[in-house]
């Protein structure tokens, strides 16, 4: 899952972007986490975002680890 994650970030965030270190690419994570949990949709979630997602289907938002 967490690979999934990594390379999602990369693809949808860091390659569209001219960010030439890593202080760059930190500056911009917590804008990249709010999008990606609350407005980007994810196939794998019927097309809504992880927070869409969760707030229609409660039963789901317990973690089960």
């Amino acid at each position: 899952m967490a690979e999934s994650l990594v390379k999602s970030f990369r693809r949808d965030y860091v390659y569209l972007r001219e960010l030439h270190n890593a202080a760059a690419v930190i500056d911009q994570l917590a804008a990249w986490f709010t999008d990606y949990n609350e407005l980007r949709p994810h196939r794998g979630l019927r097309m809504r975002s992880p927070r869409e997602f969760r707030r229609l289907n409660p039963s789901h938002s317990a973690c089960p680890v």
